[in-house]
């Protein structure tokens, strides 16, 4: 059994404390992204004393716990997953735990962050702390009562029992006591083997509300007072406002005020998720959306450049530039000028992808009240640290006069990393004087920028005259960043080994757009370790794994960022349930494994053809994320990646003229539809011990090199540009 100490950082403390009514509340300050799950059964009730703690695990009187979740739900479930991992070590009955969102609190939470794939990777520890440990003071509680040994008491699902005399009660009944004890030094965890509720399918602790349409996101909070607000930004990446006309808006019903403001005024502090392109905007507040949404119309700006507005060409033209002029070296092992020098066959392709935007279900939204003493932001966001940080410099008040509280999310992939939206709300209702919901329309969003950057990669391969592999040599740029991850496979597996990378600027703003960097350069990795294969006489698995044992026996270098077992374990998991080498007549297969945030993921496209149109037949998935908290979950994250890769590698690009994007909404940007989804998706995955790591991007990075290596099998034409339809360099 492994014991882990209550306290391990001079941040970190617990403590505990008898509720009004009798209750146990078990404060976790270390607990830095546990996500416990909402109210999940209206026939749990909580006393009422407790509706306006946070941030506790708390057990009331009648058994039932109730953990507040610090971290925000942008639907990866980990307001299901999370409080699973409490309820566990707590071994309490799954039908009598109650989740409720927390807001932000930095004194008692260390990572309220929705990103990278982490929250059930950090909070992993945390959050069996919190549960173990209120479990053993439960224990201890009973012992005294019954003035018997602790290592006697046992419990069972929230119920303490003593064998030898019989006695039985619940949780509840000794919470109160249990408040008293000193918290322990060290708690026992459970064994892996003996978990009850983790590895099981539990359902979302929200499905209910979310299918029933009760109130859960931004765009469902109503207040008394409120008014409606939308933003007017420029047309044009490089302009700004030059005059503003609103004498019509201002004279129509319902409209309250147009304003020119700064969301960001000069001299403040911005942090990384500030990114905007647009910080001065126009601003129409009224009594409704349809009103806001007539009067926003009627206002005539005039705009001014101030920087060329940037176009697809332009862009084309500078990728081409960096990539045949000089990068930074980023990784070199052994002499791979040698190796290509003296190579009897160079295999050379050059891979690219277009801007993306985020396109979340939700449009941006957010509510704010500010006053002259506070501000009160409520909305979908994904990191609420940084906003009100910014928040406070912004509106001029101190951190602690700034509340911010998350709704759930209709869709994150990145873009509600980046807090504008909140920022400019507060501005507005702070200029407004009124509490305000600001709300996006669709155009709005997809024009204002934060887009996945547009990136571009060749691969080459240096071959012997007896068609082994001797060397490669990676350039990558893009824009704002290099896609290349230097020491990623086939780092490690290759004797000869050169890795250049560069970016270029550019006043069209970029961000984080699901599994940054791997959302391209896993394709384009996975596509051209197949043409190799494929020139070297090796079936595509086959090569995988033989340089992966490579990686293993004798691997080049010291800086590898993955486990070459573990990687070659979900392609062999791979070969083995999708029946590989096996043929369907009309139906073609492309494989590919890819490494990031943590996890391992192999995938099979099988894929026919027609006509000019792909059809996906099914997606295979084998899957190394260590333990799988929630199956249910786990299974639905691998589906929603799978669409999600293959939907935008087939049909998806942003493009530019003069700096305007010419698509605005999804009449003019392609989506996936429902037809179009693969028919089947099944998902394997790797039984062990090992703390669990992300799931929520892994599973979307390589199905498109699946996707490419599966189409070519079919028609004998490789995929080097995205999207894969049209098969143009559209770069922005």
């Amino acid at each position: 059994m492994t014991t882990f100490k209550t306290t391990y950082n001079r941040r970190s403390f617990l403590s505990a404390s008898a509720a009004a009514s009798g209750g146990f509340l078990l404060g976790f300050s270390w607990l830095a992204s546990c996500t416990p799950a909402e109210e999940k059964a209206t026939a749990l009730t909580m006393p009422d004393e407790w509706f306006d703690i946070n941030a506790y695990l708390k057990i009331g009187d009648n058994g039932v716990v109730t953990i507040y979740s610090p971290n925000p739900e942008i639907g990866q479930n980990v307001k299901t997953s999370m409080p699973m991992i409490v309820a566990e070590e707590l071994d309490v009955d799954w039908k009598k735990v109650v989740v409720e969102q927390a807001g932000l609190n930095t004194k008692k939470y260390t990572r309220q962050i929705a990103g990278g794939s982490q929250s059930i990777r950090q909070g992993w520890d945390g959050l069996r702390m919190a549960g173990a440990t209120a479990r053993h003071m439960l224990m201890e509680a009973a012992a005294k009562e019954w003035q018997v040994p602790v290592s006697e008491i046992t419990t069972d699902a929230g119920v303490l029992m003593h064998e030898a005399s019989g006695k039985k009660m619940d949780y509840g009944a000794v919470a109160s006591a249990a408040s008293t004890l000193p918290i322990p030094e060290e708690v026992p965890m459970k064994d892996p083997k003996d978990y009850n509720l983790i590895g099981t399918s539990v359902k979302n602790v929200d499905g209910a509300k979310i299918v029933t349409g009760q109130p859960l996101y931004g765009l469902d909070i109503m207040r008394d007072g409120m008014l409606i607000a939308m933003i007017i930004h420029p047309p044009s990446f490089g302009m700004k406002v030059k005059s503003v006309d609103d004498s019509a808006a201002k004279a129509m019903s319902g409209i309250k005020d147009v304003f020119t403001f700064t969301t960001y005024p000069d001299g403040i502090e911005k942090t990384w998720s500030d990114a905007n392109a647009f910080p001065e905007l126009v601003a129409v507040v009224g009594n409704s959306t349809w009103e806001v949404i007539k009067g926003k119309n009627a206002v005539k700006v005039e705009w001014e450049t101030v920087s060329k507005g940037e176009t697809t060409a332009q862009h084309a033209e500078a990728f081409e530039k960096l990539l045949n002029g000089k990068m930074d070296v980023a990784r070199r092992d052994g002499n791979p000028e040698a190796a290509f020098a003296s190579a009897a066959q160079i295999i050379e392709k050059t891979y690219s992808a277009p801007f993306l935007p985020h396109n979340t279900m939700e449009p941006m939204n957010f509510f704010a009240d500010v006053s002259e003493t506070g501000a009160e932001l409520i909305g979908p966001i994904q990191t609420p640290e940084n906003m009100r940080k910014t928040a406070s410099q912004a509106l001029g008040m101190p951190e602690d006069n700034v509340t911010v509280m998350m709704s759930r999310m209709g869709g994150g992939f990145g873009r509600r990393l980046y807090g504008h939206f909140g920022i400019e709300a507060a501005r507005i209702s702070q200029i407004a004087k009124a509490p305000v919901k600001l709300v996006y329309t669709r155009e709005d969003d997809m024009t204002q920028g934060t887009y996945r950057p547009a990136y571009m990669v060749t691969y080459r391969a240096a071959l012997d005259e007896n068609k082994n592999l001797t060397a490669i040599h990676i350039k990558g740029t893009g824009i704002g960043e290099s896609p290349v991850f230097e020491n990623r496979y086939p780092a490690g597996a290759v004797e000869n080994y050169l890795v250049e990378k560069s970016q270029f600027d550019s006043n069209i703003s970029t961000g984080a757009w699901r599994a940054p960097r791997s959302n391209f350069i896993a394709g384009a990795e996975q596509s051209f370790l197949d043409e190799v294969a494929e020139a070297m006489d090796k079936d595509p698995i086959e090569f995988r794994l033989e340089l992966f044992e490579k990686a293993q026996k004798n691997p080049v270098g010291e800086k590898n960022d993955y486990d070459a077992e573990r990687y070659a374990g979900v392609l062999k998991l791979i070969k083995e349930k999708a029946n590989w080498g096996t043929n369907q007549e009309g139906v073609y297969r492309g494989v590919a494994a890819y490494y990031c945030h943590n996890s391992y993921v192999a995938q099979v496209v099988d894929l026919k053809m027609e006509g000019a149109q792909p059809v996906i037949e099914k997606v295979w998935g084998a899957v190394d994320c260590g333990i799988v908290v929630n199956k249910d979950a786990a299974n639905n994250i691998m589906e929603g990646g799978a669409v999600d890769g293959i939907g935008h590698a087939l049909y998806s690009a942003l493009t530019f003229k003069d700096g305007t994007p010419e698509q605005n909404n999804f009449h003019t940007y392609r989506l996936i539809r429902h037809g179009e989804a693969p028919k089947a998706i099944e998902t394997f995955f790797v039984e062990n011990e090992i703390h669990p790591t992300g799931l929520g991007e892994p599973g979307l990075p390589p199905v498109i090199g699946a996707l490419a290596n599966a189409w070519y099998k079919a028609t004998g034409v490789r995929k080097y540009h995205q999207p894969f339809t049209t098969e143009e360099k559209v770069l922005g």
